[in-house]
């Protein structure tokens, strides 16, 4: 099965952000990716509410929004109001887990959860058969363009086998230094949607950066 591509317009060009959601819209991309920083969970503001409503406006393609924010259980009703398709909040900022992937689906989302590069795949062992998808870091979050960590290789082989054990359907997602390299390594140990930012629209060609990319 080919990986689905979810580009990152945290990397796109905000004064042309519609021809570039275009441009995906006319790609084989699955999924527009959308984070959301606050300044206080990661130490970067990107957008918030207003954007994802006007991205969901020309959207082609279902909006994968992940909220790098603190207190993201008062902000699932706002962003499934304003398009959220799939809804990932951080492990490390949900004291109570269970019930914010409850609210996510009650409000007529996916719901995903993500880890820190530093936090074991153990943690959702408790909650993985409840998952849609659980998106792994393979940077530190908070800013495009970083160095991808090795230990990814790892964590996505030790979730996928959780996964397995748990007869569970969710999907694996890995944001951060994905390219031709690392991407083709992290679907062969069994990530099935790779986040791209800088790599796609640094790229000559984002529309076949991206189809390249769907084909590893």
């Amino acid at each position: 099965m080919r990986p689905k591509i979810a580009p990152s317009i945290l990397a796109a060009n905000f004064n042309h952000l519609e021809n570039d959601i275009q441009m995906i819209n006319e790609s084989v991309a699955e999924f527009i990716h959308c984070d959301i920083m606050d300044g206080v969970f990661v130490p970067n503001i990107s957008f918030g509410i207003p954007v994802v409503e006007h991205v969901k406006k020309v959207a082609g393609k279902p909006l994968d929004v992940h909220l790098m924010i603190s207190n993201p259980d008062n902000f699932i009703t706002a962003f499934a109001s304003a398009g959220a398709s799939w809804l990932t909040v951080h492990y490390e900022t949900c004291p109570h887990l269970h019930r914010t992937i409850s609210a996510i689906k009650e409000n007529g989302m996916k719901a995903s959860v993500c880890l820190n590069p530093h936090t074991p795949v153990s943690v959702l062992s408790e909650i993985i058969a409840d998952l849609d998808m659980v998106l792994l870091m393979s940077v530190n979050p908070g800013f495009g363009g970083q160095q991808f960590i090795i230990n990814t290789y790892k964590k996505v082989r030790e979730l996928k086998s959780l996964i397995q054990e748990n007869n569970s359907l969710c999907l694996i997602e890995v944001d951060g230094g994905v390219n031709f390299d690392t991407g083709k390594q992290l679907i062969e140990a069994g990530a099935d949607v790779l986040v791209a930012g800088s790599f796609v629209f640094n790229s000559e060609d984002p529309k076949e950066t991206i189809r390249q990319l769907s084909e590893l």
